[in-house]
């Protein structure tokens, strides 16, 4: 059925909302107006301007001069963009032909178009997916949203067995850079011990050094060890 209650958020609103949800799935420090403009790559002022709205539209937390909180209200909208996004990614790279570092912002721009009828035709069609091609969950239809356990790359103890579930979009060339070394979703790999090499594959001076299996050795840069999360608690080749 059509999803009457998007018509009262415009495309711009559903962004600050995704973007509100986003900055805090994987981690849990607090959203200020400074770090969401950041992130939206706008000015400060933008982005109180638009906060204030969502205040008005009670979809964030009224407080002024604190962190911007959703309401509940704020957060089923934030989830049904997170889905539609997420599905259109998934949708892109299965069946158009798209490369996982391709997808974002097409999918930015299809996700406030596309009727709720394209998108559950696209749901059935790839088999209800719990997660895109990046690793990030994504909710159910009606709601229900589980992050995996996971932890940074760059935090996993040294000869500890792991397995990628994770890796930040952000940056498509690191993307490409990752999948080129075999760094994709599900890889196994083994963390060796931090290595003081300079000239890593992403520039600048290596901090960790791991296994990838079945493809060999390799140096990660900072940014890349940080964009990678990875299930400390499943050795690989456990099922």
């Amino acid at each position: 059925m059509p999803d009457r209650s998007r018509d009262s958020v415009t495309p711009a609103a559903e962004d600050y909302l995704k973007a509100v949800w986003s900055a805090q799935e994987w981690d849990d420090a607090p959203v200020t107006t400074t770090a969401l403009a950041a992130r939206l790559g706008l000015a400060a002022s933008t982005v109180s301007e638009q906060v204030k709205r969502l205040v008005d539209a009670g979809l964030v937390v009224p407080a002024p001069y604190r962190p911007v909180e959703l309401t509940d209200a704020g957060r089923v909208h934030a989830l049904r963009v997170v889905r539609r996004h997420r599905l259109l990614e998934t949708y892109l790279v299965e069946h158009l032909g798209y490369g996982w570092d391709q997808v974002h912002e097409e999918a930015e721009v299809l996700e406030h178009v596309v009727s709720d009828l394209f998108l559950e035709r696209v749901d059935a069609l790839l088999g209800s997916p719990r997660r895109d091609p990046h690793g990030d969950p994504i909710p159910s239809a009606d709601g229900v949203y589980e992050r995996p356990e996971a932890v940074l790359l760059s935090e996993c103890p040294s000869a500890g067995a792991v397995r990628v579930v994770r890796i930040s979009d952000t940056d498509p060339e690191l993307l490409r850079r990752l999948a080129d070394s075999g760094v994709v979703l599900d890889a196994a790999l083994v963390v060796r011990e931090p290595s003081v090499a300079a000239g890593a594959a992403g520039g600048g001076t290596a901090v960790l050094v791991v296994e990838v299996v079945g493809a060999g050795v390799l140096e990660l840069s900072a940014a890349e060890a940080a964009a990678v999360r990875v299930s400390a608690a499943q050795p690989v080749g456990a099922a």
